[in-house]
């Protein structure tokens, strides 16, 4: 069975995905993705879409949904690398995807996450606990 990987860096967790997901796979994603921040205690979601070529309305829901149910769980939500035919084809399908947050690429998306999140100073300590989770 295919399962996207998320990686823990220090309070996020980032999610790379290289191929075009299908509807079983986006919502194993979407599950798995809860269940790591959850587990983890993340305070980010860094998720990068840059490989993918398109994205119908489920994906979209898709996304919407990990990021409204990440802030149920204290972590904000950013989507980076997205191609500029991606974008229009969400704009031209009316998706909103409230509560995502986006950026040009993973540098910038970690930028913003760092700059949207505060972490108790004995979390700190604990960021070098970098590891693969799925």
């Amino acid at each position: 069975m295919d399962r996207i990987p998320i990686l823990k860096m220090g309070h996020f967790l980032l999610v790379t995905i290289q191929v075009d997901l299908y509807d079983r796979l986006a919502m194993d994603l979407e599950a798995d993705l809860i269940r790591m921040v959850n587990k983890t205690s993340a305070k980010g979601v860094l998720i990068d879409i840059s490989a993918v070529s398109i994205v119908d309305s489920f994906m979209g829901r898709i996304i919407g949904n990990i990021a409204s149910m990440s802030k149920l769980l204290d972590a904000e939500t950013v989507v980076v690398g997205m191609q500029p035919a991606v974008a229009i084809t969400l704009v031209e399908l009316g998706l909103e995807l409230p509560g995502v947050h986006t950026a040009l690429n993973v540098e910038k998306g970690m930028e913003l996450l760092k700059g949207m999140i505060v972490v108790d100073d004995e979390e700190i300590e604990d960021e070098d606990d970098d590891i693969a989770l799925s």
